[in-house]
Protein backbone atom coordinates (compact mmCIF):
# COMPACT_ATOMS: atom_id res chain seq x y z
CA UNK A 1 0.00 0.00 0.00
CA UNK A 2 1.57 3.37 -1.03
CA UNK A 3 1.23 6.49 1.20
CA UNK A 4 -0.59 9.38 0.70
CA UNK A 5 1.46 12.56 0.05
CA UNK A 6 -0.03 15.11 2.32
CA UNK A 7 2.11 18.13 1.38
CA UNK A 8 4.17 20.15 -1.17
CA UNK A 9 7.72 19.19 0.77
CA UNK A 10 6.42 15.71 0.57
CA UNK A 11 6.04 16.05 -3.16
CA UNK A 12 8.97 17.57 -3.54
CA UNK A 13 11.07 14.34 -1.91
CA UNK A 14 8.77 11.90 -4.03
CA UNK A 15 9.93 13.65 -7.14
CA UNK A 16 13.97 14.66 -6.03
CA UNK A 17 14.35 10.75 -4.92
CA UNK A 18 12.14 8.41 -7.11
CA UNK A 19 13.34 5.69 -5.78
CA UNK A 20 13.42 6.50 -1.79
CA UNK A 21 10.81 9.16 -2.34
CA UNK A 22 8.13 6.94 0.30
CA UNK A 23 10.98 6.52 2.97
CA UNK A 24 12.12 10.16 2.68
CA UNK A 25 8.89 10.90 2.64
CA UNK A 26 7.89 9.47 5.76
CA UNK A 27 10.76 10.72 7.52
CA UNK A 28 9.98 13.90 6.83
CA UNK A 29 6.39 13.74 8.09
CA UNK A 30 7.34 12.56 11.10
CA UNK A 31 10.22 15.39 11.59
CA UNK A 32 7.27 17.63 10.65
CA UNK A 33 5.15 16.40 13.23
CA UNK A 34 8.07 16.88 15.82
CA UNK A 35 9.05 20.21 15.08
CA UNK A 36 5.71 21.96 14.09
CA UNK A 37 5.73 25.85 14.43
CA UNK A 38 4.67 26.16 17.86
CA UNK A 39 7.85 24.35 18.94
CA UNK A 40 10.11 26.25 16.53
CA UNK A 41 8.43 29.80 17.56
CA UNK A 42 9.04 28.66 21.36
CA UNK A 43 12.39 27.88 20.04
CA UNK A 44 12.75 31.36 18.49
CA UNK A 45 11.94 32.90 21.67
CA UNK A 46 14.31 31.23 23.79
CA UNK A 47 17.13 31.60 21.31
CA UNK A 48 15.79 35.87 21.27
CA UNK A 49 17.02 35.40 24.87
CA UNK A 50 20.62 33.96 24.49
CA UNK A 51 21.74 36.18 21.63
CA UNK A 52 20.17 39.49 23.70
CA UNK A 53 22.83 38.16 26.10
CA UNK A 54 25.49 37.72 23.91
CA UNK A 55 24.75 41.27 22.92
CA UNK A 56 24.41 42.23 26.38
CA UNK A 57 27.33 40.64 27.50
CA UNK A 58 29.58 42.07 24.65
CA UNK A 59 28.67 45.36 25.36
CA UNK A 60 29.79 44.83 29.23
CA UNK A 61 33.49 43.19 27.92
CA UNK A 62 33.91 46.37 25.74
CA UNK A 63 33.18 48.83 28.47
CA UNK A 64 34.98 47.39 31.18
CA UNK A 65 37.79 46.89 29.15
CA UNK A 66 37.72 43.00 28.69
CA UNK A 67 39.29 42.57 25.16
CA UNK A 68 41.34 40.46 24.19
CA UNK A 69 39.88 37.60 25.22
CA UNK A 70 40.78 33.87 24.47
CA UNK A 71 38.31 31.33 23.68
CA UNK A 72 38.86 28.13 22.87
CA UNK A 73 41.83 28.84 21.33
CA UNK A 74 40.61 31.69 19.11
CA UNK A 75 41.50 35.30 20.31
CA UNK A 76 39.14 37.98 20.18
CA UNK A 77 39.88 41.71 19.83
CA UNK A 78 38.10 44.99 19.68
CA UNK A 79 38.49 44.38 15.79
CA UNK A 80 35.39 42.21 16.30
CA UNK A 81 32.91 44.15 18.25
CA UNK A 82 31.07 45.91 15.74
CA UNK A 83 30.54 43.08 13.44
CA UNK A 84 29.45 41.01 16.78
CA UNK A 85 27.15 43.44 17.80
CA UNK A 86 25.77 44.02 14.00
CA UNK A 87 24.96 40.19 14.03
CA UNK A 88 23.05 39.49 17.18
CA UNK A 89 21.25 42.49 16.54
CA UNK A 90 19.89 41.31 13.25
CA UNK A 91 19.96 37.84 14.78
CA UNK A 92 17.66 39.10 17.10
CA UNK A 93 15.26 40.65 15.05
CA UNK A 94 14.77 37.81 13.07
CA UNK A 95 13.97 35.77 15.72
CA UNK A 96 11.58 38.43 17.58
CA UNK A 97 9.70 38.44 14.42
CA UNK A 98 9.71 34.83 13.61
CA UNK A 99 8.88 33.97 17.66
CA UNK A 100 6.07 36.37 18.90
CA UNK A 101 4.37 36.34 15.12
CA UNK A 102 5.48 39.73 13.74
CA UNK A 103 3.99 39.66 10.38
CA UNK A 104 4.55 36.52 8.08
CA UNK A 105 7.39 35.32 6.49
CA UNK A 106 7.04 35.19 2.86
CA UNK A 107 7.50 31.19 1.61
CA UNK A 108 9.78 30.53 -0.93
CA UNK A 109 9.11 28.86 -3.79
CA UNK A 110 11.38 25.56 -4.50
CA UNK A 111 12.80 27.51 -7.67
CA UNK A 112 13.82 30.37 -5.61
CA UNK A 113 15.43 28.54 -2.83
CA UNK A 114 18.44 26.33 -5.36
CA UNK A 115 19.02 29.61 -7.29
CA UNK A 116 19.67 31.69 -3.84
CA UNK A 117 21.01 28.46 -3.11
CA UNK A 118 23.43 27.86 -6.00
CA UNK A 119 24.84 31.48 -5.88
CA UNK A 120 25.61 30.93 -3.02
CA UNK A 121 27.77 27.62 -3.55
CA UNK A 122 28.91 29.47 -6.00
CA UNK A 123 30.72 32.34 -4.23
CA UNK A 124 31.92 30.06 -1.62
CA UNK A 125 33.83 28.01 -4.83
CA UNK A 126 35.10 31.29 -5.75
CA UNK A 127 36.55 32.07 -2.78
CA UNK A 128 38.49 29.09 -1.89
CA UNK A 129 39.31 29.09 -5.95
CA UNK A 130 40.89 32.74 -4.63
CA UNK A 131 42.79 31.99 -1.92
CA UNK A 132 44.48 28.86 -3.73
CA UNK A 133 45.78 31.18 -6.36
CA UNK A 134 46.35 33.80 -3.59
CA UNK A 135 48.26 30.92 -1.67
CA UNK A 136 46.75 32.99 1.31
CA UNK A 137 47.60 31.43 4.93
CA UNK A 138 44.64 30.36 7.48
CA UNK A 139 45.45 29.62 10.89
CA UNK A 140 42.13 28.42 13.08
CA UNK A 141 42.84 28.38 16.87
CA UNK A 142 46.64 27.81 15.57
CA UNK A 143 46.41 25.23 13.02
CA UNK A 144 47.38 25.89 9.70
CA UNK A 145 44.90 25.59 7.20
CA UNK A 146 46.91 23.53 4.00
CA UNK A 147 46.01 24.91 1.23
CA UNK A 148 44.72 21.00 -0.53
CA UNK A 149 41.84 21.76 1.71
CA UNK A 150 40.98 24.57 -0.10
CA UNK A 151 41.12 22.49 -3.42
CA UNK A 152 38.49 20.20 -2.26
CA UNK A 153 36.49 22.81 -1.04
CA UNK A 154 36.34 24.30 -4.52
CA UNK A 155 35.33 21.15 -5.90
CA UNK A 156 32.48 20.62 -3.40
CA UNK A 157 31.08 23.57 -3.79
CA UNK A 158 31.28 24.08 -7.61
CA UNK A 159 29.43 20.66 -7.89
CA UNK A 160 26.63 21.58 -5.48
CA UNK A 161 26.53 25.43 -6.95
CA UNK A 162 26.05 23.71 -10.66
CA UNK A 163 23.54 20.94 -9.31
CA UNK A 164 21.44 23.27 -7.67
CA UNK A 165 21.79 26.01 -10.76
CA UNK A 166 20.95 23.05 -12.94
CA UNK A 167 18.21 21.62 -10.99
CA UNK A 168 16.29 25.48 -10.57
CA UNK A 169 17.02 26.07 -14.13
CA UNK A 170 14.95 22.74 -14.76
CA UNK A 171 11.71 23.58 -12.95
CA UNK A 172 9.58 25.93 -14.46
Amino acid sequence: MSPTLRSDSDHFVRRSYPRGGVFCAQMLGRMQSMMNHRTLRELAKFGAGFVAADFLSAVWIATHGGFPVDFLGFTFTEDVLWPTLIFDASLFLALVHYGWHIGTIPRMRERTYLLVAGSVFGIVAVAHLARVFAGADIILAGWAVPLWLSWIGTAFAAYLSYASLRLALSIR
